[in-house]
C-alpha cells in the first residue's frame, strides 16, 4: 500500500460539557476508535477532561490494536471545565492555565501527538490592553513550547474567528504573532471553519503560510463535515499539496446528521481530494 502523504483523523470528545460542540465522536473511547479504524481513519484527535484522566497503558493498546494514532489531544477543557486561559488577568490563573496545557502536552507527548491552544489562548479583557494580554500569551506559550520540545513534539496554536477570540484570527496574524516572539516551537492550526470566517482566500493563505501550518481542521463553511457547505475544497486540497503539506486534516466538525454519518462523510470527502487516482 502507497503511504499517505496526508493522514486523515476524526475527533474524539470526551468531555460531557462540550457534547454541543464541533466533534464527531462522543461514544465510549473503545468503540468509537473502532469505528474510525473500519472507516480507514489514520488517527483520533482526543479532547479529555485532562492529562490523567485515561490510563496510557490502555490506550496505547488500543491505538495498536486498531492501527490508529493520536493525532493531536485538545486542551480546551482547561477553559470550559476550570475557566482556565492563558491571558486571564489574574496571574494565580495563569499559572493555573500552564499547568493544565503542560498536563495535556504530557499526556500527548506519549503517544508523539502535539497539544492544541485553542480557546485557552483566551481574550483581550476589558480594562486590559492588547499589548499586554499578548505579553501574557506570549509568556505562557514560551513555557508550554518548551515543555513540549523537550517531550519531543511541538506545540499547536489555533487562530480563531472573531466571534471566538479577540487575539489573533488569521494564519498572516497568527505568524506574525509567533515570529515577532521567537516561538520556535509552535506550529498553526489551519482550521477551515474559522478561516471560512476571517481569510480573504484560504488556499492563498495557506500557500503564503504553509511552513508554519502544523495541524488542519477538516470542516465545511458551515461546520458541517466536509461536503455539506461551500467550502471550495479542490482549492485548499491543490495548496496543501503544493506545500506538500504531511500532517492531519481531523474532522472537528458537527456530528450531523449523525455521528456516523459526519464520520463516513468526512472520509469520504478525505479520500475524494486527497487518495483519488
Amino acid at each position: 500500500m502507497t503511504k499517505k502523504t496526508i493522514k486523515s483523523a476524526v475527533t474524539l470528545a470526551l468531555v460531557p460539557e462540550i457534547k454541543t460542540g464541533p466533534w464527531i465522536y462522543w461514544e465510549e473511547l473503545e468503540t468509537s476508535m473502532s469505528k474510525a479504524a473500519a472507516l480507514g481513519f489514520d488517527g483520533i484527535e482526543l479532547f479529555t477532561p485532562s492529562g490523567t484522566n485515561i490510563d496510557n497503558n490502555h490506550l496505547t493498546q488500543l491505538l495498536k490494536t486498531h492501527s490508529l494514532e493520536l493525532a493531536a489531544v485538545g486542551t480546551g477543557a482547561g477553559k470550559v471545565i476550570h475557566g482556565l486561559t492563558l491571558t486571564d488577568p489574574n496571574p494565580a490563573i495563569r499559572e493555573q492555565a500552564i499547568s493544565f496545557i503542560k498536563e495535556m502536552i504530557l499526556f500527548g507527548a506519549q503517544h508523539g501527538a502535539p497539544a492544541i491552544i485553542g480557546s485557552m489562548q483566551g481574550n483581550v479583557v476589558n480594562g486590559i490592553e492588547r499589548e499586554q494580554s499578548v505579553a501574557w500569551l506570549a509568556e505562557g506559550l514560551e513555557i508550554v513550547e518548551k515543555i513540549a520540545f523537550e517531550q519531543g513534539v511541538f506545540l499547536i496554536y489555533e487562530p480563531l474567528n472573531r466571534y471566538e477570540t479577540n487575539m489573533f484570527n488569521t494564519l498572516a496574524a497568527g505568524v506574525e504573532f509567533i515570529q515577532h516572539h521567537t516561538l520556535t516551537n509552535v506550529k498553526l492550526l489551519a482550521d477551515l471553519f474559522h478561516m471560512n470566517i476571517e481569510e480573504d482566500n484560504s488556499a492563498k493563505s495557506i500557500l503564503n503560510y504553509g511552513n508554519h501550518i502544523g495541524h488542519v481542521h477538516f470542516a465545511d463553511s458551515n461546520r458541517r463535515p466536509m461536503g455539506n457547505g461551500q467550502t471550495n475544497m479542490s482549492e485548499i486540497a491543490n495548496a496543501l499539496k503544493e506545500i506538500h503539506y504531511t500532517g492531519y486534516l481531523s474532522a472537528e466538525a458537527f456530528p450531523w446528521p449523525t455521528p456516523d454519518d459526519a464520520a463516513q462523510q468526512t472520509i469520504y470527502s478525505f479520500n475524494h481530494y486527497f487518495n483519488s487516482k
